[in-house]
């Protein structure tokens, strides 16, 4: 009938983290459950490597790696791995109807430059005119920073050809949150039939690694699983990783005869007055709206926990009241990659339901609870570090 919605489907998953490239190396690691982890090059802080990557083999021109940066050859990448599981990289009839969603930061600082330029002002007779001089003749040319988002979606869309509609959504965690909400939105209304949706994070870089020792939110050494992170040394530990979907309406899907990993039931996105409303409360109300339709035996939640207080505390909180429903944060294994982490975890939810299997638990706590039977539904939660909260409900296909 008119009006109805319409089954949305997960038809591609690319992922590369510290874990390595594609769902089995995923899969193998998550189940292994032994985290990678840099302690040294940025010590005293805790960074999950991006894991040796041939970027070649996605993007094979040279040219065009040189003009991005890490975070976008990252992005590119995952995203062509997303295309080429789907089936659907170099078909052009469907990469021009393809509507791109795309989370992304700001770009990224080229520290040598700032550390040259700040030296040579300490001894510079004019600061003001040597700064302005510097800022034109070493920074690459770029679009305004406000722009420099807009990169990641326009070189997908030079290497792998996806010239359908394009969006760029900014606002760290939320932003990957978002991004799928409409996506799929839009192909449950009927507006679009298929979408791609995804970001990427490097955070190997002493400039985002600064910012968030400013605002005490990165993890020193040694390290400590997610869970443990709220009470003993809370702090993120982020990672970096990228992460894209190839989501698609059941019949554009089976037209095409494409495979589907699971369903994409539902997403949610809120921003709670964190100051003046319990998160934990907030957090709570999202996971009640998704368990009536949970049934017993069948679901688990695949957490995006930061590892940052209050929002891993107060998400955990929520978790015990919601019930026995068996959790794994996921960032205990790959970090937390900010925009790119929602996008990753709704991918490995979709996987898991597919193979209707969990990995073990991944913390020491013992709050993630073991699970035995046959998975074919999953939450996934997005709760942000700093503001804005996320859910998405993953069903079997």
């Amino acid at each position: 009938m008119p009006g109805d919605k319409r089954d949305v489907l997960i038809t591609g998953i690319g992922l590369v983290s510290c874990l390595g490239e594609g769902l089995e190396a995923h899969w193998n690691g998550l189940t292994a459950a032994k985290p990678v982890i840099d302690e040294t090059s940025f010590s005293p802080y805790v960074v999950h490597p991006l894991a040796p990557v041939n970027f070649d083999l996605q993007i094979p021109k040279k040219g065009d790696q040189r003009q991005m940066e890490p975070w976008q050859r990252i992005g590119c990448y995952a995203a062509g791995l997303a295309l080429d599981d789907a089936g659907i990289k170099g078909n052009q009839e469907i990469l021009n109807r393809v509507d791109m969603l795309v989370a992304a930061g700001g770009g990224e600082r080229d520290t040598k430059v700032d550390g040259q330029i700040l030296t040579d002002l300490k001894k510079a007779e004019n600061p003001g005119k040597l700064l302005n001089e510097r800022l034109m003749s070493d920074l690459r040319p770029t679009l305004s920073l406000a722009q420099l988002a807009n990169l990641l979606a326009g070189n997908i869309s030079i290497v792998f050809n996806v010239v359908g509609s394009s969006r760029t959504f900014m606002g760290e965690e939320m932003a990957g949150v978002d991004a799928l909400r409409i996506a799929s939105a839009r192909i449950a209304a009927g507006q679009s039939e298929i979408g791609f949706v995804g970001g990427a994070y490097n955070a190997q870089r002493y400039d985002v690694l600064l910012q968030l020792a400013f605002g005490r939110e990165s993890l020193t050494s040694p390290y400590i699983p997610v869970w443990a992170r709220g009470t003993e040394r809370p702090g993120m530990a982020v990672g970096s990783l990228g992460a894209f979907l190839v989501i698609e309406s059941r019949g554009h899907a089976e037209a095409r005869g494409a495979r589907a990993y699971a369903k994409l039931s539902h997403v949610a996105a809120e921003r709670c007055r964190r100051h003046a409303e319990p998160l934990d409360t907030a957090i709570g109300k999202m996971l009640d709206g998704a368990k009536p339709r949970l049934r017993d035996g069948e679901a688990a939640v695949i957490s995006s926990a930061t590892g940052a207080v209050p929002a891993t505390t107060a998400e955990k909180a929520a978790l015990e009241k919601f019930g026995r429903v068996p959790v794994r944060a996921t960032g205990s294994v790959v970090g937390h990659g900010v925009e790119a982490s929602f996008p990753l975890n709704v991918g490995l939810a979709a996987l898991a339901v597919s193979r209707g299997g969990l990995w073990p638990a991944l913390d020491s706590t013992g709050f993630e609870l073991p699970f035995s039977g046959s998975l074919r539904q999953a939450v996934v939660t997005g709760i942000s570090a700093w503001r804005g909260e996320g859910l998405a409900l993953v069903e079997a296909a």
